[in-house]
């Protein structure tokens, strides 16, 4: 009996794991839906500020057409692995692409993580030329499929 209950719990416990890495989008898009409706309100004022100064280029003088923000950490493999897609987007000329990464290990990036609601890293957040997302996506994105992101757009 001792061994069946055994088989049933290994069961049991690959089958959530298993469940578990089904919905880890779903889960962080819940997640990051949560925290961006507790930033609503005069909490986020100053970031939608810093958005409208640093990444609208319709009223700035920069010539940019979109944003790539990289939310990610030093130490992080899925992070590591994202900086030759963050130099090959940095290299295009067209469209042209401001690539910022926020580290979110540091205390000035966190207003704009809780604005976005980042909740795993790494993060990508596409902006269009008036500051808005269009797109975001968690985990390792090749620089093909952010390409087809920013064309489409």
């Amino acid at each position: 009996m001792k061994k069946y209950l055994y088989i049933i719990f290994s069961v049991f416990v690959v089958l959530l794991l298993v469940f578990g890495f089904a919905m880890k989008k779903n889960l962080n898009e819940f997640i990051s839906g949560k925290m961006q409706e507790q930033n609503s309100g005069e909490a986020s004022l100053p970031v939608q500020e810093f958005i409208q100064k640093n990444y609208n280029y319709a009223k700035s003088s920069e010539n940019f057409e979109f944003t790539f923000l990289e939310f990610s950490s030093t130490g992080c493999t899925s992070c590591e692995q994202m900086e030759p897609v963050l130099e090959e987007i940095r290299n295009i000329r067209n469209p042209k692409i401001k690539v910022v990464f926020v580290h979110i290990m540091k205390p000035e990036n966190l207003d704009l993580m809780k604005y976005y609601g980042v909740s795993a890293v790494p993060m990508q957040i596409l902006l269009d030329k008036e500051g808005n997302e269009f797109y975001r996506h968690f985990g390792i994105i090749s620089a093909e499929d952010l390409l087809v992101k920013f064309v489409s757009k």
